[in-house]
């Protein structure tokens, strides 16, 4: 009898698994599968397992191609089955085209006298799927909220940081799905950061990479009315929960998207960042002492380096103020409303280019 054995984490299981196993089979006359257990699991790949592991034992042994099924719990990466692999002496230790562990499962079988097969890692009737990604797409939010930063901006930036100044932002709904966007796309409320959450990923690398700053997946993520301290990393500095701007809030559409280009032009504006710290310490202490016209104080000051750098004039309206929302020279500008019957009033009168938010803070559990 020619014995096969295949390891892996297998979770959760999923089709090219079973394409895998069925290969495998095909090579002898006996096929062990271990999976890796669920402390191993949680070693190699810091999270738990999708199930207890006596069901996916009883999964994969209900499998046709499957006659047996052990769990790996040996410590070292990679090789959790040896212990299993010394004591049934296999002839074949059949693996995928991208197993990561080759050269140690090679110096394996060479001590057991095992073939050491590969093995395509997917069938051609199957998109390619990993159990990683089959693990984001569980986890992955169902819906998120976008943002609008009030003072601060640029201070996000690793390369701007100051001691001094703070970033002032508020997560904002009606929220965002992959199947539902009621927003412009490129209009400086956060999308791009809140859809790569969407997808199961983090997206703050990404931004920083990006030269960005950290400011959208950190109050995508923290929910709320928020400060953060100016510096190379989110560092939350203080959190209300949004209550001071019910009904205060609107947004202005521009009809402009943002450029593309946008950052690489404006690293060559003229830009005060002591200003935009010191508006951003009265944003503070406005959120901190719950002060409704320090805050519009603080976006007026902000407003007015906006137009210094360039950007358009927005129309006067009703507001206490506005503000562009990003830092691209268009898309969406929030405006703050002493109170919600301005907010309404501004709204329906000036149709489609306007429309109501509210804050949004998660409640914790």
């Amino acid at each position: 009898m020619r014995k096969v054995f295949v390891s892996g984490c297998y979770d959760p299981l999923h089709a090219g698994h079973i394409t895998f196993f069925r290969a495998a089979r095909a090579l002898g006359d006996h096929l062990t599968v271990c999976f890796a257990s669920d402390a191993v699991l949680w070693t190699h790949k810091k999270r738990p397992a999708s199930l207890p592991e006596e069901h996916k034992r009883a999964i994969l042994e209900s499998l046709e191609t499957v006659d047996e099924v052990v769990i790996g719990r040996d410590e070292n990466l990679g090789l959790d089955f040896a212990s299993h692999f010394e004591r049934l002496r296999p002839d074949v230790l059949a693996v995928t085209e991208d197993d990561r562990y080759e050269v140690i499962k090679q110096k394996l079988c060479e001590e057991v006298g095992a073939e050491y097969v590969v093995l395509p890692k997917s069938d051609p009737k199957f998109e390619p799927i990993s159990s990683t990604a089959i693990v984001k797409q569980m986890v992955r939010p169902a819906e998120l909220p976008l943002r609008v930063d009030l003072a601060g901006s640029w201070l996000d930036v690793p390369e701007l940081a100051r001691a001094d100044g703070f970033v002032v932002n508020c997560a904002i709904t009606p929220g965002i799905s992959l199947w539902e966007w009621p927003y412009e796309s490129e209009a400086g409320l956060g999308g791009s950061a809140a859809w790569v959450m969407l997808q199961g990923e983090q997206p703050l690398e990404t931004e920083m990479a990006q030269g960005a700053g950290w400011q959208d997946p950190a109050v995508i993520a923290e929910t709320g009315l928020c400060v953060w301290r100016s510096g190379k990393r989110p560092v939350l500095d203080l959190k209300r929960s949004g209550d001071l701007l019910k009904g205060r809030l609107a947004l202005y559409w521009t009809e402009k998207r943002e450029e593309r280009t946008w950052l690489q032009r404006q690293w060559n504006s003229p830009r005060d960042l002591a200003a935009i710290a010191a508006a951003s310490q009265i944003a503070r202490e406005a959120v901190l002492n719950e002060d409704i016209e320090k805050l519009a104080a603080a976006m007026q000051a902000t407003y007015k380096m906006q137009l210094a750098e360039g950007m358009s004039p927005l129309p006067e309206g009703d507001a206490l103020v506005m503000k562009y929302c990003g830092r691209g020279w268009g898309g969406y500008a929030v405006a703050l409303f002493a109170c919600q019957a301005d907010r309404d009033q501004q709204t329906s009168a000036e149709g489609e280019r306007w429309r109501s938010i509210e804050p949004f803070c998660r409640e914790r559990i």
